[in-house]
């Protein structure tokens, strides 16, 4: 006798994507021995496993085979997360779409999607019910445990990424000291992994405190530049080289040329244009060195939010950073914006410098010969560059729903704020008109409709893409995201089932069957046939929400109208085994229907006894 475990939902859902049949990202294999179950009524099937399915014949009513299928995909839609808070800066609940407007450079935009995210909210998308299999839900100890099992999975990942290619000796022993008090803070269903921003350390997620606190003894600082930009003569700031070379500062470039003298030239008699000279040159160097940097970081974040989007729960960033200077590379900040906002990530950022005060004069003995005139200037770039490194900290929280902690010495408690449950979030889409392909930056304004004194936390913009998205790639995206999700859609009527068998002392097969209810499923009439298909795509999670295994199938449906009305009454069951180890698992169930543009998701777990 199997054991069995259903989930049931029959709920509408809305949704404006339906997406395409692909691999998730190649790493799931095509189901294992996955078969139609036959139905009481006797509706034809074919039942050859998914390895060996052969294209659908005319006569066939329902056929499955692994090829992939098109479907309409979501065209140039922005995600913008919004936080409003009143007066008194607390957090407004229970806004609607039509509490809002939304522009796109000053031009009003239809909200093409609204969703409220707390929380709870959250929390509830990640658990399905649990109920035996019938019409009626009476929960049976088999259903308890199950229930209890998945409320035991993790449901949040948090991945503190340490900007190591920023960070100071001082702040990144500052940061890792406070770091120690998060681990504490962990639920059980809390899973933590730590990552840098230079890619030389990685500790992946886990619930295991002992690891944790041992990775972070790895947190130094791994500049790519390996201190090349040190000693450099004429001393110029990151900040000054950009004034220098992108801004044409005249003024940034003659303290450079004066700087120069003193330190390249001895004080001796110069012409101005050589001084100007290894001043440009010097602040080139340095300019092309620290882009270098923030791409490095850019890059290493891209790797850990790519990650993050794969597990299966809530999802949090916290980085972790004493900021820096995106200059030319603020659209790559707008990408990783878009990225985080799509994936369902918040980031919340953390000043790793703490309660700081402008360093006006810096290091005096770095200098001496330096005149009072340089250093005045000097200390002016010095104190703008000190904020202009909060932007693109703000802006990576702002613009996802995350919060910026800075200027406060508390850095513990901003990791345990930054680490729990993201607040009350409202997420507005929109797909702007006409949008030109040509990678210029749009404004984007978020006001309330009745004029409310809120305060408003959002995006202040996005890049126009440089080209044409390819409708292939944008497909396997989505359906990236969909896989590693959490949140049901109920587009679809459902249901799904486990079932397991042990083989052995060792192993087992884990089968997931899942129920369609074809009167909510929309078909095209042609040729006499009922015709739709459906995509069914299956993962299988560890505990520590690591993928496991699962498999991806087409559905063809050629139905007769005797076929049809019969089915109709009885439903469809398909069955899709593997083979895994004993262990605790959820299952993600996704199904998308190519004829109605719908989609449908299911949670389960399943627990197999050693």
């Amino acid at each position: 006798m199997p054991h069995i475990a259903l989930a049931r939902r029959f709920r509408p859902f809305a949704i404006v994507v339906v997406l395409c049949g692909g691999l998730f990202w190649g790493r799931i294999a095509p189901a294992q021995n996955s078969s139609p179950t036959p139905n009481p009524q006797g509706a034809k099937t074919n039942s050859a496993p998914a390895s060996n399915a052969q294209p659908p014949s005319d006569n066939a009513e329902v056929s499955t085979q692994d090829s992939p299928a098109t479907f309409k995909v979501r065209v140039n839609l922005v995600l913008v997360r919004v936080v409003v808070r009143d007066g008194k800066g607390n957090i407004v609940p229970n806004l609607r779409r039509e509490d809002f407007q939304l522009f796109d450079n000053h031009k009003p935009q239809a909200i093409s999607s609204f969703s409220a995210d707390t929380p709870e909210s959250q929390a509830a998308k990640s658990i399905s019910a649990a109920t035996s299999s019938g019409e009626v839900a009476v929960p049976t100890p088999e259903a308890t445990e199950v229930a209890a099992q998945v409320k035991k999975m993790p449901q949040r990942f948090v991945a503190v990424m340490f900007d190591d290619v920023h960070l100071s000796m001082d702040d990144a022993m500052f940061v890792r000291t406070a770091t120690t008090k998060l681990f504490s803070a962990l639920a059980a269903s809390d899973r933590v992994g730590i990552f840098s921003s230079s890619g030389q350390f990685v500790q992946q997620f886990t619930a295991d405190r002992e690891v944790l606190n041992k990775s972070l003894l790895k947190i130094q600082p791994h500049s790519p530049t390996g201190g090349a930009l040190a000693h450099e003569c004429p001393d110029v700031s990151y900040y000054q080289a950009d004034l220098i070379q992108n801004g044409h500062d005249d003024q940034a470039l003659a303290v450079a040329a004066e700087d120069a003298v003193q330190c390249a030239f001895q004080g001796n008699e110069v012409e101005l244009p050589a001084a100007r000279n290894v001043a440009e040159v010097v602040s080139s160097r340095v300019l092309s060195l620290g882009d270098q940097a923030t791409e490095f970081a850019y890059r290493h974040m891209e790797d850990v939010m790519r990650q993050l989007a794969q597990m299966p729960g809530q999802r949090v960033m916290v980085f972790v950073s004493p900021g820096f200077i995106p200059t030319t590379l603020w659209s790559q900040t707008h990408d990783l914006i878009d990225r985080a906002n799509h994936a369902g990530i918040v980031i919340n950022t953390i000043d790793a410098r703490g309660l700081y005060t402008s360093d006006v004069l810096g290091d005096i003995a770095d200098r001496p010969t330096d005149s009072l005139k340089v250093r005045g200037y000097k200390g002016t770039y010095r104190v703008a560059a000190q904020f202009a490194q909060n932007q693109v900290m703000e802006q990576l929280a702002y613009g996802t729903g995350g919060t910026f902690f800075h200027n406060r010495n508390d850095v513990d408690e901003g990791l345990r704020e930054a680490a729990a449950a993201a607040p009350l979030s409202y997420s507005l889409g929109f797909s702007p008109q006409n949008l030109k392909v040509d990678g210029s930056f749009h404004s984007i304004v978020v006001k309330m409709t009745n004029k409310q004194r809120y305060s408003i936390q959002a995006r202040n913009g996005y890049y126009a893409p440089k080209s044409i998205r390819d409708p292939a790639e944008a497909a396997k995206q989505e359906i990236r995201e969909a896989i590693f999700s959490q949140e049901e859609l109920h587009d679809v009527p459902i249901e799904l089932q486990t079932q397991f068998f042990k083989t052995d002392a060792v192993s087992a097969r884990l089968s997931v069957l899942t129920r369609f209810d074809l009167k909510g499923i929309h078909f095209r009439k042609a040729d006499g046939r009922n015709r739709d298909s459906l995509t069914i795509a299956t993962a299988i999670f560890d505990e520590n929400g690591n993928y496991v295994t699962g498999g991806e199938k087409l559905v063809e449906m050629k139905l007769l109208d005797t076929t049809y009305e019969r089915l109709s009454r009885s439903g469809l069951t398909l069955k899709s085994s593997y083979e895994v180890k004993p262990g605790s698992y959820m299952v993600r169930l996704v199904v998308r229907d190519g004829e109605g543009a719908q989609m449908a998701a299911r949670n389960g777990a399943v627990t197999i006894p050693n």
